[in-house]
């Protein structure tokens, strides 16, 4: 028996190890391909493709278009996965691979109309293949589809049995209109303020530094059920972006110092977009070069063209504009027809039109997609909706021309200001901020975006009453009179994501003040002169006087509270989220309590869990924390009046309690760093055990919300997953653009098993860069591998 039991037990790991040899050769046979060599259709000469240390193709083509084609073929080989999912997310087809689970999301993105815009816009666009950006983009899709359709699919394929479709142009488009809607604070602010303005009255909303209009037409029009399916869209809309686990647009730093303000004489730029952690992360990196043109950029799936990049004669980088350019609109429904709305002093029939959303392992869900003449019935995206007054969406995305991909052709390659800032011009929706400079000295900025004109006194912040002409667009700005900064004498130009200075005042839902002001403080300081590693520095700064602002106002009261040791120590926290430090648990914590305690009992539960994800909330909580009298102090469901105070010491008391039930009794372990964590989440990750394959972290992270280093995390209890951050960070000197250094927050690979799935995860965590390579020399002496791609015969 004995004897048995041995071969019983030999058989049964002679299984497991041939289960494990196959499954390690299954996904070893995913794995890019980086040297060798393999034939592409459509090459009109061999392309060499050299692989640095950390992955980078640094591509050489003898023309643009086997370029763009061989940047195809290897941006799909690291990140096809990456590619499937946005497509899917943007056009609203996730459920046809994951489920019923992922419908309302489906509902949401079709809803927004960004498939059927994309599909009308590339099929108008593409007519003609008259432009080098067109060829560009056929060229690269076509590289991205012959590998898709000649190499091994992702591990992910499998697991998700997703059936291989060529990408085209639309896809392209779809997830532009994905990227533009990931900027859109309306969905969570609008409602919010206009339930502020219309329920709580004037005193309520003040902290929020908005006009209160006692008359106010809406206040007739949105009734209970109104309000709840606007709450439903608040939360449908976040949750939908948490849902995909794919990477969303949040904010960003750049700056750009002339040469008389640097170490080396000639102009220096910075940059790091910050964006939702993602495994992979957003930002493929290549290298590409042919006669005529070389860039080092930094590309998005299924995108040709670099959104960030430089070479040895000029660089740019990005900020969000965070301009308003999504107006929500509540239509005057007629009692006699659900069909038509008031408009222009006429009822007006409502556009339908009808889709289907595939759903594994169930039937597909039919959609009625209505259309008033502001934009698409956004309540349609709520399966059950309860409300009677359709709410439109007017979108600069879809109202506009937006010739995006030729403006990034052109700013691929503008190597001065004239052509910088008619490339800019192009830009049309997202809004964004271009920070640009080139080797020969010229520094500038440039918001860049299709400005609506608005009747006079309409304020974009509240839902508009599509009845009257307050909704109604005048027509759109030119350019030149878009906020914007060539050359300015102080020597520097700087964005992060606050109203841009000047007169004219464009309505949007910018960040804190406070970030910019710590970035601006030091670069006017004349006394600095600029260079790579003071750079890093401020790209790494961890400080805000924000937390100030909040609690200097309250020290009085915090002063009469029990535990003063620990409320000494928050006094004294100069603002900088070191993680070391506890004080800035403590703050947060308390921060949180104090917004809670001050806004749910009016707002209900879901409406303060929405405004607490917007930057609204950043703004309003300096004011109410300096007004002892706000009406927000007082709770609605006791008898008494209670104070700022009482609510002071009652945030105190909960924030220690809860802190000791989570973090543990021992206040000394309460440091930030054990606090304050990034984990960088793949989509199968959401699915545990899959967390523990495909996840990436955690890793104790610096910095916070509107820090310079803007590692941040929503207002919420401890602990803190930080959400968003610096996407890459990158600086450039002009005078040494081959010196210029970089990072990825992940990898450059998306396949899991890759040496480069997460090789720079831990260098990002600790704030540390490496070289992006662009001179021949550093380029050969950093090849580890080498592709060559042939023409076919």
């Amino acid at each position: 028996m004995k004897k048995w039991s041995l071969r019983i037990v030999a058989g049964f790991l002679l299984v497991l190890l041939g289960v494990a040899a196959a499954l390690a050769w299954h996904v070893h046979s995913k794995q890019p391909q980086r040297s060798g060599e393999l034939t592409i259709s459509g090459l009109h000469a061999a392309v060499t493709v050299r692989y640095d240390e950390f992955g980078v193709p640094h591509i050489e083509a003898q023309n643009e278009v086997d370029l763009y084609r061989a940047l195809g073929f290897v941006h799909a080989q690291d990140r096809l996965f990456q590619m499937e999912m946005l497509r899917r997310l943007s056009r609203g087809e996730l459920a046809a691979i994951l489920g019923p689970k992922l419908v309302e999301t489906d509902r949401l993105f079709r809803t927004l109309g960004i498939r059927a815009h994309a599909d009308a816009y590339a099929a108008r666009e593409f007519a003609q293949i008259d432009t080098p950006a067109k060829r560009a983009l056929l060229a690269y899709l076509d590289g991205v589809n012959q590998f898709q359709d000649t190499r091994p699919a992702p591990l992910e394929f499998d697991i998700l049995d997703i059936k291989k479709r060529p990408f085209t142009p639309a896809d392209t488009v779809s997830i532009g209109g994905y990227l533009a809607y990931s900027f859109a604070a309306a969905f969570r602010t609008e409602p919010a303020l206009t339930l502020i303005r219309d329920q709580l009255g004037a005193g309520h909303l003040k902290i929020f530094d908005q006009p209160w209009q006692p008359d106010g037409v809406l206040r007739q029009q949105l009734r209970p059920g109104d309000w709840q399916d606007l709450g439903r869209l608040a939360q449908l809309s976040q949750d939908a972006l948490a849902a995909a686990g794919q990477p969303l647009f949040e904010g960003s730093n750049a700056w750009a110092v002339a040469g008389a303000r640097t170490v080396s004489g000639r102009p220096l730029l910075a940059g790091d977009p910050h964006i939702q952690f993602a495994t992979p992360a957003v930002w493929y990196e290549a290298h590409l070069k042919c006669p005529g043109f070389e860039l080092y950029g930094h590309h998005q799936a299924l995108n040709p063209l670099a959104l960030l990049g430089h070479n040895d004669k000029f660089a740019w980088s990005l900020t969000m504009f965070q301009n308003d350019d999504v107006d929500l609109v509540a239509e005057k429904l007629n009692p006699a027809n659900p069909n038509e709305v008031w408009h222009k002093d006429r009822w007006e029939a409502l556009q339908s039109r009808e889709e289907l959303i595939a759903v594994k392992g169930a039937e597909p869900v039919k959609l009625t997609l209505r259309r008033s003449s502001h934009g698409p019935i956004i309540n349609d995206a709520l399966a059950g909706a309860v409300g009677e007054t359709p709410i439109a969406l007017w979108w600069a995305f879809l109202e506009t021309e937006n010739p995006v991909l030729e403006a990034f052709y052109a700013l691929n390659r503008a190597d001065s200001l004239d052509k910088a800032r008619a490339a800019s011009a192009q830009i049309h929706a997202p809004g964004l901020n271009i920070v640009w400079a080139n080797a020969g000295g010229d520094i500038a900025w440039w918001a860049a975006a299709k400005l609506p004109i608005r009747p006079a006194g309409v304020n974009p912040s509240f839902i508009l009453d599509g009845a009257s002409s307050e909704a109604d667009k005048l027509g759109f700005l030119p350019f030149a009179q878009n906020p914007q900064e060539e050359n300015p004498a102080r020597g520097y130009v700087v964005s992060a994501n606050h109203q841009p200075a000047g007169a004219l005042q464009v309505p949007g839902y910018y960040n804190l003040w406070d970030r910019a002001e710590r970035l601006d403080s030091l670069l006017r300081d004349p006394s600095i002169k600029w260079a790579p590693a003071n750079s890093k520095a401020l790209q790494l700064d961890v400080q805000t006087g924000y937390s100030q602002r909040v609690l200097r106002p309250l020290l009085p009261l915090l002063r009469q509270v029990p535990e003063q040791g620990l409320v000494e120590e928050m006094a004294a926290w100069d603002g900088a989220y070191k993680t070391e430090l506890r004080a800035p648990v403590l703050y947060q914590q308390f921060l949180f309590e104090l917004a809670r305690l001050a806004l749910q009992d009016e707002l209900g539960e879901k409406v303060f869990n929405n405004l607490r994800l917007t930057r609204a909330l950043d703004h309003a909580l300096p004011r109410l924390m300096a007004d002892p009298t706000s009406p927000w102090w007082d709770k609605r469901d006791t008898p008494a009046v209670e104070t700022q105070a009482e609510i002071v010491a009652e945030a105190w008391g909960l924030s220690l309690s809860y802190l000791r039930q989570t973090l543990g009794a021992d206040a000394k372990s309460w440091t930030w760093g054990r606090a304050h964590t990034v984990t960088h989440g793949h989509p199968l990750g959401l699915q545990k055990p899959l967390d523990r394959v495909f996840n990436v972290g955690p890793f104790a992270a610096a910095g916070s919300h509107e820090t310079p280093n803007n590692m941040a995390a929503r207002i919420g209890p401890a602990p803190w997953a930080v959400v968003y951050g610096p996407s890459t960070r990158r600086i450039i000197d002009l005078a040494k653009p081959a010196e210029s250094l970089g990072i990825n927050p992940v990898g450059q690979s998306g396949v899991r098993g890759d040496r480069h799935y997460a090789d720079q995860a831990q260098m990002h965590a600790l704030g540390r860069y490496r070289a992006q390579h662009l001179a021949e020399a550093d380029v050969a002496a950093h090849t580890r591998s080498t592709l060559s791609l042939q023409p076919a015969r």
